[in-house]
């Protein structure tokens, strides 16, 4: 069963105060082990729960999702450049951020460090919202040796501006229609499809680039 999945049953099945006790606090662990460990789609966990809330017609609950979402983000980004920061000041490295290095191309790297030297924090903001855009960043900042302040600095309005857009997704979708489960299945297919964007786009650039020599 996915993550999203288990986002679903867990805020669709539980009423009330239960829900409180399960729901949340399992997007909570699960956004901050995406974070973490980037296996876990979180934006369509947030707009998984935010397709529930909405059609509870709560605003408490969508606001609570908000919240989760974001705070779970966030502690997870900071434990990850935490550890980040160990394998930087370590002489033999750590295998941390030797998976960040092999993560980001070299190219994606040295634009990120590019308009980290010249947008400071603020960079981290827009990291947030691009698909694909937070470990670059992450690891520019890394072998920048930005303050572990600074980079919370930066990280909180990030945090808290990609839980809005997620579950913005969410309410979109929870609006088109009456039963939940079809709000969720549109807010997860376009939150996959933001994501698989840009990789869909390198990938076809790449193509363009073998097929115009031999059309010359």
């Amino acid at each position: 069963m996915s993550a999203t999945r288990f986002v679903e049953l867990a805020f669709a099945v539980t009423p009330g105060a239960t829900q409180q006790a399960a729901g949340y606090p399992m997007l909570f662990v699960l956004v901050a082990l995406g974070s973490l460990v980037p296996v876990v789609p979180t934006g369509a966990l947030v707009s998984t729960a935010a397709v529930v809330a909405f059609h509870q017609t709560d605003w408490f609950s969508l606001l609570l999702v908000f919240v989760v979402g974001a705070v779970g983000a966030f502690l997870g980004d900071v434990a990850l450049y935490w550890l980040g920061q160990r394998g930087v000041r370590s002489k033999n490295g750590s295998r941390r951020l030797a998976a960040l290095r092999g993560r980001v191309a070299p190219e994606h790297l040295e634009q990120a460090q590019r308009k980290l030297h010249d947008h400071g924090v603020v960079v981290l903001v827009l990291s947030r919202l691009v698909p694909a855009g937070r470990i670059p960043v992450m690891l520019a900042c890394l072998l920048g040796e930005m303050p572990l302040r600074a980079f919370v600095h930066g990280d909180v309005p990030a945090c808290l501006a990609w839980a809005g857009a997620y579950g913005l997704i969410g309410i979109l979708g929870g609006s088109l229609f009456d039963e939940p489960w079809k709000g969720v299945a549109v807010a997860v297919a376009l939150t996959l499809l933001i994501s698989g964007a840009p990789a869909g786009w390198r990938r076809m650039r790449r193509g363009r680039g073998r097929v115009a020599p031999e059309g010359g």
